[in-house]
């Protein structure tokens, strides 16, 4: 016999998987969104039928996937309010001139920023929330 949390619990994996799909394909497009409202409430919005699962029963395997729709939809929220993305006062702008700086590339050669003057350069730096 069919239990009606399953489908929530199922419900709950979709969303927070889809969910965190989203955010990660925002950020890998240096879209890091000033305001993350949807995403957060995407992400508790998976808690709660995670819990609701539960609460209704569910089988083996519907809990399982409430189980992940639940750390899913708890963990990403938080590490996002503990570690929000903010520009610094001094922050360097497009069009800026960057200060001087060393620097190792992907091929583990060292540069300095002397070596890019004159040429069109994108730096991304990248701090997760994690």
């Amino acid at each position: 016999m069919s239990k009606p949390g399953t489908k929530l619990g199922i419900a709950a994996l979709a969303l927070a998987v889809g969910t965190a799909v989203a955010w990660f394909r925002t950020n890998s497009a240096l879209g890091i969104p000033e305001d993350r409202t949807v995403f957060v409430l995407g992400f508790l919005l998976a808690a709660a039928l995670g819990v609701g699962a539960f609460l209704r029963g569910t089988k083996w395997y519907g809990g399982i996937a409430a189980l992940v729709g639940i750390g899913l939809g708890v963990f990403l929220p938080y590490t996002m309010y503990i570690s929000p993305q903010q520009l610094g006062p001094d922050a360097i702008r497009v069009g800026d001139s960057i200060p001087a700086f060393t620097a190792v590339d992907e091929f583990g050669k060292a540069f300095d920023s002397e070596s890019l003057q004159g040429h069109l350069v994108l730096i991304k730096f990248f701090r997760a929330h994690w």
